[in-house]
């Protein structure tokens, strides 16, 4: 999700790698929109629980006025076996949570966070107990991450993993709702947004992210952004007051 919404806190989970946010809409601006980054959410909206599959391009980020979240965002590839179902079956998706668990518990759960004097960590709690049911994450799958985030090939990555090319792709479509190419390059814009935040030149951010060059970047920008790198700097900083 990322801090660039109006009204968005967020703190580490007690759910290993996982973020806890809230966010709340006060303005009636069109905010930046979500920007792909390997992770999916589980969220809780004005009373209805819901889940957010991995993307592949930027998520609209509107809501009326007033609207309320809580959510989860689960670290890369580890929300499916608490989810159960394949996270390329959600990928691209905002759905309820009622389409993949027995509705009567989703209203139970929705209820539980939505009385909770804490609705975040009533969903914490939800996400934690989930964790502890489904056991520990597979190592294998951090160590594809950690491998793709350092910028290594798909061919290295899969030597870290100790898998063959073709189950790596099997293994990453469940996991993280993509190819590791796929990944790789959502792994590396999200490595150039925190380079450029940093106020580093676009040409220099190509570079220490791990691009050819500037053109890569810009490329990637619009295909996976929608928007080029210093219209997303400006809106960023717009987005951003002082209060938020």
């Amino acid at each position: 999700m990322g801090d660039d919404l109006i009204g968005y806190r967020e703190r580490p989970s007690r759910l290993s790698g996982a973020v806890v946010w809230t966010r709340t809409v006060t303005r009636v601006e069109e905010p930046l929109p979500v920007l792909p980054d390997g992770c999916m959410d589980l969220l809780w909206r004005d009373g209805t629980l819901l889940v957010a599959g991995p993307d592949t391009t930027a998520h609209p980020a509107g809501a009326p006025t007033a609207t309320r979240y809580t959510g989860v965002r689960f670290f890369p590839g580890t929300a499916p076996a608490l989810l159960g179902v394949p996270a390329h079956e959600l990928r691209d998706r905002r759905i309820e949570l009622a389409d993949l668990w027995p509705a009567a518990t989703v209203r139970e759960l929705a209820g539980r966070v939505g009385d909770a004097p804490d609705p975040a960590a009533a969903l914490e709690a939800i996400a934690l107990r989930r964790a502890a049911e489904a056991g520990p994450p597979d190592p294998v799958l951090r160590r594809i991450v950690a491998a793709l985030h350092a910028g290594r090939s798909v061919a290295a990555t899969a030597d870290a993993a100790g898998l063959g090319a073709r189950l790596l792709h099997r293994r990453s479509l469940a996991a993280f709702g993509y190819g590791p190419k796929m990944l790789a390059r959502i792994l590396r814009l999200q490595r150039a947004l925190a380079v450029a935040r940093a106020g580093t030149s676009p040409a220099d951010t190509a570079i220490a992210a791990g691009y050819a060059d500037q053109a890569h970047l810009a490329r990637d920008m619009r295909e996976l952004a929608g928007m080029p790198l210093g219209e997303w700097l400006a809106r960023r900083g717009r987005d951003r007051p002082s209060s938020a």
